[in-house]
This record gives C-alpha cells, sequence and structure tokens, in this order.
C-alpha cells in the first residue's frame, strides 16, 4: 500500500510546487524585464527633452554657428553606446538621424525598430516589448516622441541587448529552482512520515491478521500510533479476535468434553454386547455388525478427543534433525508396510528445522498410514526429506488411486472420506488432526497429483525460528 501512496502524494505535491513555481518563474521574468523597459523609457525621455530644442535642419542646413544642444545630444549618445553598448539615435520624421550612435546605426527598413518608430510617430510610446525568455536572443527596442509645439518632429530609439537581462531572468529560475527542489525533499520526507505513521498500524493489523489465519489464534494487534480511526480499528479487532478465540474455545472444549463423556457409556455397551454375544450361536452376523460399529464410533471418539487436544495444545518448538525423525517413522511403519505387501522406501538426509518432534511425528503417523492403507499390493510408498531455502519439507508418495482436482480441494476437511473409500476403515479426522499438529508450530501440509498415479503429501516445517 505504501509504494501506491507514496507516488500519489509525491506527485500530487510536485504538482502544487509546480503549479505555484511557474507562475513565479514567469513574474520574475516580467519584472527584470519591466525594470529594463522602465530604464530604457527614463533615457529616452532625457534624450528626447534634449534633443526637442535642437534648431538643426531635418534636410541637413544648419545655422551659421554650430547648435550646442546637437552637440551635447551627440555627446550623450556617444558616451551612453560606449559604458552601456546600447544603441540609440534620433531621428527626424523622414529618417534623417539628427544625432545617432554608433554613427553607422540607421533605421532599418522592417522590424522591430521600425515598428516601435511608426508607433512613436503617432505622438506615444511604443508599447511594452513581447516579454523576452533566457533561451531567446531577441533585442529590446523602445521608442519615445520628440515634441515641439504639440507635433512630432522626431523619434528617439533605443535597441538593448538582453543578455545581461536574461542572465538575471536564469539566476532567478535558478534560486526558484533550488527553493522547488528544496521544498519537494522536505514534501518528500514530510510524505514518508506520513504514509509511515499511517500505515503502520495496517501493517500491525496485517501481520496480527496473518498470524491468527495461520492458528496463532493469542495474536493481538499491539497499540501503535496513528490515526484515531485506525487506532479504534485495532481495539475493535483485538475484541473482536477475543470473542471468536472464546467461541473456538468453548467448541473444543465441548468437543473434548462429549468425547470424553461418550466414551465411558460407550465402552461399557460393548461390553454389553460382548456379553450378549457369548449368549447367542457363533458367527451371528448381526451382533458382529453392532460391534463393528461400535468399534468404528469409539475410533471417531478418540479422533475427535485428538483433534480437540492438538487444536488446544501450545507447540514445545525445537531445532530438530527432521531427516532423522522420518527415517525412524519409515522403520516403524516397515513392518504394517511389509504385512500389506507394500514396499516403504524412505530417503532421509539430515536436515535441521524448528518443529515440534511429537506433533511432527503424529503427522508423519497420519500421512503414511493413509498411503500405505490406499497403496495396492506390490506398489510402492516413498518418504523423501528435502530443503528449500527458508522451510524443509517431508514428501510421501504413493502409487494408490491418488484423487481428482475436486477431491484435492477437500482433502482434510473434516470428517470428509472420498466416496471411493468409504469402505476403507478410518473416521476422516485423520488429516485434519495433521493439519492442526504442524499448524500450531508454523507448518503446513498439501496435496497433489503424484504421476503417473497415486498422490503426493508435502510437509513443510520452517527452517528458521520463532521470532519474539
Amino acid at each position: 500500500m505504501r509504494t501506491r501512496l507514496l507516488p500519489l502524494l509525491i506527485v500530487l505535491m510536485a504538482a502544487v510546487l509546480l503549479a505555484l513555481g511557474i507562475p513565479l518563474a514567469a513574474s520574475v521574468a516580467a519584472a527584470q524585464q519591466q525594470k529594463v523597459v522602465v530604464d530604457r523609457i527614463d533615457d529616452t525621455a532625457r534624450f528626447a527633452a534634449l534633443a526637442q530644442y535642437v534648431t538643426d535642419s531635418p534636410y541637413g542646413s544648419r545655422t551659421t554657428s554650430p547648435d550646442e544642444r546637437l552637440e551635447t545630444l551627440r555627446s550623450e549618445l556617444a558616451s551612453y553606446y560606449e559604458v552601456y553598448g546600447i544603441r540609440a539615435g534620433v531621428f527626424y520624421r523622414n529618417d534623417v538621424r539628427m544625432a545617432n550612435a554608433p554613427e553607422d546605426w540607421f533605421l532599418p527598413e522592417h522590424g522591430e525598430v521600425r515598428a516601435a518608430f511608426d508607433e512613436a510617430l503617432l505622438s506615444r510610446r511604443s508599447h511594452d516589448p513581447e516579454q523576452v525568455w533566457p533561451w531567446q536572443r531577441s533585442r529590446l527596442v523602445v521608442a519615445s516622441p520628440v515634441i515641439r509645439d504639440g507635433d512630432v518632429v522626431a523619434v528617439v530609439v533605443t535597441d538593448s541587448p538582453t543578455g545581461p537581462m536574461r542572465s538575471r531572468i536564469l539566476h532567478g529560475w535558478l534560486v526558484i529552482g533550488a527553493g522547488e527542489a528544496g521544498a519537494m525533499l522536505l514534501a518528500v520526507g514530510a510524505a514518508l512520515r506520513l504514509t509511515g505513521w499511517v500505515l503502520k498500524p495496517v501493517r500491525v493489523l496485517d501481520a496480527t491478521t496473518h498470524d491468527i489465519a495461520t492458528g496463532r489464534l493469542k495474536s493481538r494487534v499491539a497499540a501503535t500510533g496513528g490515526p484515531p480511526e485506525l487506532r479504534r480499528l485495532a481495539r475493535s479487532f483485538n475484541e473482536m479476535a477475543d470473542n471468536v478465540e472464546s467461541v473456538l474455545e468453548q467448541q473444543r472444549a465441548f468437543v473434548a468434553d462429549a468425547s470424553h463423556q461418550l466414551r465411558n457409556p460407550l465402552a461399557a455397551l460393548l461390553l454389553r454386547i460382548e456379553l450378549l454375544a457369548l449368549e447367542l450361536p457363533e458367527g451371528n452376523e448381526e451382533i458382529a455388525s453392532v460391534q463393528a460399529e461400535g468399534k468404528r464410533l469409539a475410533r471417531v471418539l478418540d479422533d475427535l478427543l485428538d483433534l480437540a487436544l492438538a487444536e488446544h495444545t501450545e507447540a514445545d518448538l525445537g531445532l530438530i534433525d527432521i531427516g532423522a525423525l522420518a527415517a525412524e517413522r519409515v522403520a516403524a511403519w516397515a513392518p504394517t508396510a511389509a504385512a500389506k505387501g507394500v514396499r516403504l522406501v524412505g530417503s532421509c538426509p539430515a536436515t535441521t528445522a524448528w518443529a515440534d518432534p511429537v506433533a511432527l511425528s503424529s503427522a508423519l503417523d497420519a500421512v503414511i498410514d493413509n498411503a500405505v492403507k490406499f497403496t495396492p499390493e506390490d506398489g510402492t510408498v516413498t518418504v523423501a526429506v528435502a530443503s528449500n531455502g527458508a522451510t524443509s519439507t517431508v514428501v510421501v508418495t504413493d502409487d494408490g488411486p491418488g484423487l481428482t482436482d475436486e477431491e484435492l480441494a477437500r482433502v482434510g476437511d473434516r470428517f470428509w472420506r472420498s466416496g471411493r473409500h468409504q469402505n476403507v476403515k478410518g473416521s476422516g479426522l485423520g488429516l485434519s488432526i495433521c493439519r492442526a499438529l504442524l499448524a500450531a508450530g508454523g507448518g503446513s501440509i498439501a496435496y497433489d497429483h503424484h504421476e503417473p498415479r497415486g498422490l503426493k503429501v508435502t510437509v513443510a516445517v520452517p527452517r528458521n525460528g520463532p521470532t519474539a
């Protein structure tokens, strides 16, 4: 969940920062250009004031004495160009120059300078130039009219390079970018803390739910921080887990008590049936059938009691050699398999794992018993021990009839038996007891087809010890 929530928060924060940064960058560029334009307007206004009283003729004729104002204007324009590198000139309406700097700069026929000049002839200052961006190598043109006796007699034009201005804009943008990057780093750090704070109770709740789902019903959600809603959810979850554990405990106690209480009356009933059989002719089929049903009921009660105890007992985990334990169970079941004509083969190298030796032995007994029971004469049952990363496995395969896909989905359910095996002895609780014993220690049992025929049962136990 964190990998999905964190990118979403980062994208949203980046969008907010961009939404703020882009207008700010545009504002910085506009402010820098406006500052330059205002300076050029002041400069053109000053030159226009000097040119307003120049008496030189627009056709080149002069008075007998040189005009001091014209000489002053030309000196000012030359100094202006030398110091700032800005081309400037005063031109009459007919494009004839009054004064200009540098000397070889004249009005072009087309372009921004001509457009600004024509606009100033209408007795108003030229419009502000379009915004210049750092990647554009354009120039900044400003023109102001020279008005004498209410008429426009000339125009002052300045043509400024934009390199310094673009550098200042770029510098401002770098400052903004650095600020945005710093803000983004702070936002990412805040998002990490926020998602961690919000999702920590969810992770704890998920881990506790997994523990309860795998049989560790004592697990509870520890008190952690987080939003009040999640803390309230954790308390509600603990209350629910307490109620579920209480109900399951009552069910286990009922099954155990019922099984225990029924055993004595059933034993007395079987004894009376035995006494009754002594008074009947030998080989009576009805009394034999009653005795068989009674014994089957006794086995069911014993298995129910074993199942209740298996689900209630805590596993006594330890680091054991499951290879040696499996070899011991193979040796114990070898006579039974030989009596049935089944070959029992074990491949049990030394492999360590964490398990309850009593629970694992009981589970292997149930699995090997089923394999031998359903394997036909001259068949083979194989017990193989192996390790695979974090788990160690005991795989039991047989040459029996196996199970269909539908039957594989139900195998291990309580009291379930395949319709093809109803005549085989058993209560249908053996594999349920096996699963309960393994789950108490963090183990598991799985079923699959064995090629070319038969069933493969995999008992897995963890190689790493339980975490504190």
